[in-house]
């Protein structure tokens, strides 16, 4: 399994991701709406929402990494956002099961826990896999529904699947903006204080695609801690006072729990704000 296609390989995600899977020894296609700011990667530009050419990008391919989505709510119109994310989505994984490809990883989202919590609290924390989704935003929904897509796609053929739910991607000249937050809890509360390094999303992904995984699997992936000077504990007592805490938290633990991905695809974050700031 060396020839990948990265869809979105031209994104903040994207292009961390292809830098990575090329330094591994992976074969890579980048596929995008527009040319990767790297002269050394070609790029196919196609519209993912059209069948056809999703087809035509995804050909010799051994597994594709389907990166490619407007990237979160309020980008465009309620409605493009959903109908490109869900279509693209049902296009790669059409093309993937036709072209008999023998993995797919993809990009969910951590948001499909809840974010941004203004109608419902968490029902409990760290958050994990098994906290129950709630798409609260048409770009969640897109999420929530490729998630489906994936299990009955991958039930109907036997190829893995594997969702990624990013939290917060950012780069190293996002932290310093991270002392922003400290002062005022409610900043970064809707998604519980949580991030990951670009870095660290191109591990998960690439550990993803060399995993044993079987079916569709999903798997939160974030930074080892929050993105505060304030103890994790304590940020829960004043934002969220009723939320159960099930375990003993570290100082500043992530509530974004990576035991999953830990467990099953050997994630280890990596980067942390406190290297930068």
């Amino acid at each position: 399994m060396r020839r990948i296609v990265v869809t979105g390989g031209s994104g903040k995600a994207g292009r961390r991701v292809v830098t990575d899977l090329k330094e591994h020894g992976y074969e890579v296609r980048n596929v995008d709406s527009g040319a990767s700011r790297d002269h050394d990667t070609s790029t196919v530009v196609a519209d993912l929402t059209d069948l056809g050419q999703t087809f035509q990008a995804l050909t010799e391919a051994d597994a594709v990494v389907h990166l490619a989505a407007i990237p979160g709510p309020n980008v465009l119109s309620d409605d493009a956002t959903f109908r490109i994310n869900t279509l693209s989505t049902y296009n790669v994984f059409s093309a993937a099961l036709a072209l008999k490809l023998e993995r797919v990883v993809w990009a969910s989202s951590v948001t499909l826990i809840g974010v941004p919590f203004d109608r419902e609290q968490p029902a409990y924390a760290p958050v994990d896999e098994r906290h129950p989704s709630l798409a609260e935003n048409h770009y969640a929904l897109s999420k929530l529904i490729g998630e489906e897509l994936a299990a009955q796609f991958s039930r109907w053929s036997g190829t893995p699947f594997v969702g990624l739910r990013y939290a917060s991607i950012v780069e190293e000249h996002d932290y310093k903006g991270f002392p922003d937050f400290w002062d005022d809890f409610s900043i970064q509360r809707w998604d519980l204080w949580s991030y990951v390094d670009a870095q660290d999303v191109a591990q998960a992904t690439r550990l993803a695609l060399e995993s044993d995984t079987s079916g569709s699997e999903n798997f939160l992936v974030a930074a080892a801690n929050t993105c505060m000077t304030t103890p994790s504990s304590e940020l829960m007592a004043e934002v969220f006072p009723n939320v159960p805490i099930r375990n003993e938290l570290g100082e500043f633990e992530s509530l974004v729990s990576t035991d999953k991905a830990r467990s099953m695809l050997g994630y280890e974050p990596q980067h942390s704000w406190r290297a930068y700031v």
